[in-house]
């Protein structure tokens, strides 16, 4: 995100589970969207959640991120969720490019999660009136039924899918890994810790591992 601010590269992709796209590019001012998981291959990237993993754009504006879609979409047989956007992905995403595109357009606007920071607030309150002033119809507030609720089972998901994706990722690393599993993982960070871990631990890691397979119950009712 701050080497695409800073104009020191013409295009940049993000990874996304939750937040990584989106948030350094509001950070830094940049066009950055998280794509629906399967639009884009994740092919090669490691892997934190797979109901929730994607690539995605990261440029200085709309034209940019447009045409850096067209050449990111499309099935890859390397990732079995990208098969269910076969005939649906476009070639040219910059055709649907629309100076009036917001008219019409329905912007609902979740007050609850104002009130953080004055600033950031303000900037919003400007995005929308210029929202406004292209044509969207604005709903203002729109309530959330049950949102402290929405992220009760997330990390849990989370942790099933690192354990099973993580595995899978290194058992296929290549002879030269020095780790091909997660318990090999957490093995090595611990007879390193001095230089792997000197700021953070891994209890993410640790947790991750404490979980069954993805036929577990208890990773069905989270999902």
């Amino acid at each position: 995100g701050a080497a695409m601010a800073a104009n020191l590269c013409a295009l940049a992709v993000g990874t996304e589970t939750d937040g990584s796209i989106v948030s350094p590019s509001s950070i830094c001012g940049l066009v950055g969207f998280k794509p629906t998981v399967g639009l884009v291959s994740r092919a090669g990237i490691i892997p934190i959640a797979a109901s929730q993993d994607t690539a995605g754009p990261m440029t200085r504006n709309v034209a940019d991120a447009a045409a850096l879609l067209s050449a990111m979409a499309g099935p890859d047989p390397r990732d079995g969720a990208t098969a269910a956007s076969r005939g649906h992905v476009h070639s040219d995403y910059t055709k649907f490019l629309d100076p009036a595109g917001l008219k019409g357009a329905r912007i609902g606007v979740a007050r609850d999660f104002f009130g953080a920071n004055d600033r950031v607030d303000r900037v919003v309150e400007e995005a929308i009136a210029a929202m406004k002033s292209a044509g969207a119809v604005v709903i203002d507030p729109v309530r959330i039924a049950h949102l402290s609720k929405l992220g009760d089972h997330e990390l849990d998901v989370l942790y099933f899918e690192f354990k099973a994706g993580l595995d899978a990722y290194l058992k296929n690393a290549g002879h030269g890994a020095a780790v091909r599993s997660l318990p090999e993982l957490i093995a090595w960070n611990d007879s390193n810790a001095a230089h792997e871990m000197p700021y953070f631990a891994q209890e993410h890691l640790i947790a991750a591992q404490k979980k069954g397979p993805l036929t577990d119950p208890a990773y069905r009712r989270a999902l």
